[in-house]
C-alpha cells in the first residue's frame, strides 16, 4: 500500500506511472456487501464494520488500485441551519431516483426569501466518538478526527434545487438577471460556508488516501501541509466543482452563466478538480481557464481523442467508462472496446480509469473483479 499510495503521489504530479484503476462501487455496495454479512450489532458497531469490509473488498476481491492506510476517521458530527426554505423530496425508498417540488416558480424573491447557512459541530460528541474508536482500534489503526462537509462547488445542484432543472435552463434565456442574482448569491454562500469551516478549525486535508472529485485518490507532495498548531484553510485542499445539469447549454451560456462563479470559489484551493458526468470536450476552452485545474473528468459521453489531445500531459486524464457494460448484463466485448479506445487515445496522458455510477450489478459482485482484471489485461496489451 506504501508503494501504491506513493504511485497516486506521483501520477498527481503528473508523472506518468502507467494508468491507475478503481472501482467506486457506489449504488451496488448493497449487493457486494449485503447487512446480513455483518456480524456486529449496535448500529455504531455495524457501520464501522461496513466501512472496515468496503475497504477489505477493495483489497481482496476487488484488487484494484484503492490506495488504503491503517487510519480510521471519525467525521464531525454537524449539521447546517438550510437556506430557510424546504426542499421536500420524494423517493421510492429502494435506490431509486427522486422528484421534488422547487420552493421558488421565479426568480423574483430571490435571494429575498433564503438566508445563508450556519454551520453547528458538535465538537465533544465528535471527540467522545474518537475516544470510543481510539480504545477499540487501540494497536490496529491510528484515529483521526475530520472529514468532507461538502462534495461540489458546482452551485448548480443548488440552484436547481430551488428553482427546478427546467426554471434554472429557462431562466436563462426569460430571466438572465434572476439566473445572475441567484448564482451570484449562491457563490457569495458558498464562500462564507467556506469561512465558517476554516474559523472553526474543521476543514480536513484531503491529500492523503482521501477519495476526491468525482475519481481519484488525493495523495499529493505539492499541497502544503497547514503549518504546525495552525487551522487548515482551503489552500491546503483540492477542490472540486462540476455542472452535470447544464449539459444541454451551449459552451457560451455555461461561460456566461456557470463558471464565473464557481471560479472564485475553486481559486481558495490549492489544485483543482473538474467534471464528472457532463462531455467537457465543447466547454474545454472555458473549464481551462480555471485556476490550478489539475484532474479533468473524461465522460462516458466525451470524445476521448479530443480530450486527449486538449489534456495532453498537462491535466490528469480521468476516464469514466460506459457503467451500463456492468450494470445491465456484462458485455465483455463492449468493455474491451470501451477500454482499447481510451487506452489508444490517451497513450500520452497522465492517465486514470476510474469506474463508477454503478447503481446495480444485478446480484452478480463478480463483474467488478472481472472489470479490473480485463482493465489491466487490456492495459498489458497496449503496452501501459
Amino acid at each position: 500500500m506504501r508503494e501504491l499510495s506513493d504511485r497516486w503521489r506521483r501520477h498527481n504530479r503528473l508523472e506518468k506511472v502507467g494508468p491507475l484503476i478503481a472501482v467506486w462501487p457506489e449504488g451496488s455496495w448493497p449487493e457486494l456487501l449485503p447487512e446480513s454479512r455483518l456480524a456486529c450489532e449496535g448500529p455504531l458497531a455495524r457501520e464501522w464494520e461496513m466501512e472496515l469490509r468496503m475497504r477489505l473488498t477493495h483489497a481482496e476481491f476487488l484488487a484494484d488500485d484503492t490506495p488504503l492506510a491503517a487510519v480510521f476517521r471519525v467525521p464531525w458530527q454537524w449539521i447546517d441551519s438550510g437556506y430557510g426554505v424546504e426542499v421536500r423530496r420524494t423517493q421510492d425508498g429502494h435506490r431509486g431516483s427522486y422528484s421534488w417540488t422547487p420552493p421558488f416558480d421565479s426568480f423574483e424573491r430571490i435571494p429575498q426569501d433564503l438566508s445563508m447557512r450556519t454551520v453547528g459541530v458538535d465538537e465533544d460528541g465528535t471527540r467522545a466518538l474518537a475516544e470510543l474508536a481510539e480504545e477499540t482500534f487501540d494497536g490496529l489503526l491510528r484515529v483521526e478526527v475530520g472529514g468532507a462537509f461538502w462534495w461540489t462547488l458546482g452551485l448548480t445542484w443548488r440552484a436547481i434545487d430551488l428553482v427546478g432543472l427546467e426554471g434554472l435552463l429557462l431562466g436563462m434565456v426569460e430571466d438572465p438577471d434572476g439566473v445572475h442574482r441567484l448564482m451570484a448569491w449562491l457563490r457569495d454562500e458558498h464562500a462564507q460556508f467556506l469561512d465558517q469551516l476554516e474559523q472553526g478549525g474543521w476543514l480536513t486535508p484531503n491529500t492523503r488516501e482521501h477519495p476526491i472529485a468525482s475519481g481519484g485518490y488525493g495523495l499529493s507532495d505539492e499541497i502544503p501541509e497547514p503549518p504546525q498548531g495552525e487551522r487548515a484553510t482551503c489552500a491546503n485542499l483540492w477542490g472540486f466543482a462540476e455542472s452535470q445539469e447544464t449539459v444541454g447549454v451551449s459552451p457560451s451560456m455555461f461561460a456566461e452563466f456557470v463558471l464565473p462563479y464557481q471560479k472564485p470559489l475553486l481559486d481558495r484551493f490549492a489544485l483543482n478538480c473538474y467534471g464528472c458526468c457532463e462531455p467537457l470536450d465543447a466547454r474545454w476552452e472555458h473549464v481551462s481557464t480555471l485556476p490550478r485545474l489539475r484532474r479533468v473528468s473524461v465522460s462516458p459521453w466525451s470524445d476521448p481523442w479530443r480530450m486527449a489531445e486538449a489534456l495532453g500531459d498537462r491535466w490528469i486524464f480521468s476516464r469514466k467508462p460506459n457503467p451500463a457494460h456492468v450494470c445491465v448484463g456484462f458485455d465483455e466485448d463492449a468493455i474491451r472496446r470501451d477500454l482499447r479506445d481510451t487506452l489508444r487515445a490517451a497513450r500520452g496522458c497522465v492517465l486514470e480509469v476510474i469506474l463508477k455510477d454503478l447503481h446495480t450489478v444485478e446480484g452478480d459482485p463478480t463483474r467488478l473483479s472481472r472489470w479490473v482484471r480485463i482493465a489491466r489485461e487490456e492495459a498489458a496489451r497496449a503496452g501501459l
